[in-house]
């Protein structure tokens, strides 16, 4: 790290602490050079992924938004804040581990019935529902039908 006061390109570290929540380190250095002291913050660098709507509009993923769609599918049924936590958080570690710049809507949505299947069928089909934006009843059925086949 170059010394802020003299230019010289090494220094050591005195003392790292975390700083911001953990998404910092606040490193106090010392350089060799001049014996003077500095402050640096190393942070993770923060890459957004931007997600390709159906209607061709793209915007920065948020999992806030994920989460929205989930509490909403999950009204008036046994799922906790914590699972649905774990659903959001397993979604968008899959959304950023895809090491992907741009996902469809269509991708994120795949992710998300996959999780809610696993924990409650009825919060799955009320958020397929809207995703899937079912057209009748009998696509609506063929869903169902689906479902029941592969419980079996």
């Amino acid at each position: 790290m170059r010394c802020i006061y003299c230019g010289y390109e090494d220094s050591k570290v005195i003392d790292s602490r975390s700083a911001d929540e953990g998404r910092t380190i606040r490193r106090r250095r010392e350089c060799f050079n001049c014996g003077k002291r500095f402050t640096t913050y190393e942070t993770i660098e923060d890459t957004p992924v931007l997600v390709i709507k159906a209607n061709g509009a793209r915007q920065t993923f948020d999992a806030q938004k994920v989460k929205n769609g989930i509490i909403k599918s999950c009204e008036k049924r046994p799922v906790s804040m914590t699972v649905i936590d774990e659903i959001v958080g397993a979604v968008t570690k899959q959304v950023y581990n895809s090491m992907e710049q741009e996902v469809s809507s269509k991708y994120i949505g795949e992710l998300v019935m996959n999780e809610l299947k696993k924990y409650d069928e009825v919060a799955y089909v009320r958020y397929a529902s809207v995703y899937r934006s079912f057209k009748d009843i009998s696509s609506f059925l063929e869903e169902l039908q689906s479902m029941m086949n592969n419980k079996k």
